[in-house]
């Protein structure tokens, strides 16, 4: 919110904007919630703040009467109701029930937790559904006794967006792959040889390296029951636009992905598609740009993690001090990325 939004707040007296931000009052060294119930001051007496304790430390205290540190911080609000999803997938968990459950509006409820988070609390539940999910059939569940234990209310529920959320159905996820087609190609290129690989769903694979025996093993040690083949014909438009990409001919790559995620690593990897080509960014600024400004280590494992080089430009984060960081296909393809990027953007 902008202070002009802010300061409309406090004239409506808006409960629901309650724990979002305090307003000071200049000339009586007193802060407040956006709802207290006292004389409105004028406009340039007041100064907003995020938290209390930032109003305190600029010389304010707290106002007795609506008493705004009694407020639960946003992240303590946030954290508490990421909590009751936990504890209670198998339950309806509406905005309604939340809200009523952790005595806070369902409007301020979602706000603070979109805000917090990054997702809304039904993609946080289906989220963890899927992950605890996953946990069930890796430990031996049968998909059955394992969608329900996950808070699944159905099989037809969770079937009829599966792929999207696990790359595969759950019955194949469980066998490791059982009964999926992938094809992959190997090019060599002036960075070493490049693994492209897909499923009927996109690519699900893009690796570098030295070594083509060692990018296959990888490719079926994640995939260890799928039928895998190599075709460099049938993924030849695909591996074409990439290696354009990698001589600087084709800037934006734009090809469909099917990799699975967790919600941070959506976030991070989204974000990481935003990047400019030729231009980098820290850690911090992307902790920074999906609202979670102390996950700067949390970004760099999504970047670890990040299965499809290129395609999401994870080489283009790099230290805050501009060193380049790590790279999981080798530090000195990230150097000669960014040159080559740099170069070629200075070129244009």
């Amino acid at each position: 919110m902008n202070e002009e939004m802010m300061w409309q707040a406090v004239l409506d007296k808006d409960k629901n904007q309650d724990g979002e931000f305090v307003f000071a009052v200049r000339s009586t060294k007193i802060y407040c919630r956006p709802s207290c119930a006292s004389r409105r001051p004028l406009r340039e007496n007041v100064s907003f703040f995020e938290e209390p304790e930032a109003a305190e430390q600029a010389g304010f205290r707290a106002c007795l009467r609506c008493q705004p540190k009694e407020v639960r911080p946003q992240k303590e609000l946030a954290q508490q109701v990421c909590n009751y999803i936990e504890a209670n997938l198998e339950n309806s968990l509406t905005l309604d029930t939340l809200g009523a459950e952790l005595n806070v509006s369902p409007q301020h409820l979602q706000r603070v937790f979109k805000k917090v988070i990054g997702i809304s609390p039904r993609q946080y539940a289906e989220a963890y559904r899927v992950k605890r999910l996953k946990e069930r059939l890796r430990e031996g569940d049968n998909v059955t006794t394992a969608l329900y234990e996950a808070g699944f209310g159905s099989s037809s529920r969770l079937y009829e967006n599966a792929p999207a959320r696990l790359g595969m159905t759950p019955a194949v996820y469980k066998k490791g792959g059982m009964g999926m087609k992938i094809e992959f190609s190997l090019t060599e290129n002036n960075l070493g040889w490049l693994l492209v690989a897909a499923t009927e769903q996109g690519i699900c694979t893009v690796a570098m390296g030295d070594d083509t025996e060692r990018l296959e093993a990888n490719l079926r040690q994640e995939y260890p029951n799928a039928q895998i083949r190599r075709d460099d014909k049938a993924l030849l438009q695909w591996t074409s636009q990439i290696l354009n990409h990698l001589n600087g001919r084709q800037p934006d790559l734009d090809l469909p992905i099917a990799i699975a995620y967790t919600p941070f690593q959506k976030k991070v990897w989204e974000e990481l598609r935003y990047i400019p080509y030729g231009s980098t960014r820290s850690y911090g600024d992307i902790a920074e740009a999906i609202g979670q400004p102390s996950a700067s280590r949390a970004v760099a494992r999504a970047c670890a993690t990040n299965p499809v080089a290129l395609i999401i430009p994870c080489h283009r984060v790099v230290r805050e001090n501009g060193d380049l960081g790590g790279y999981r296909w080798g530090i000195e393809r990230k150097r000669q990325l960014l040159t080559r990027e740099a170069s070629a953007k200075v070129a244009s």
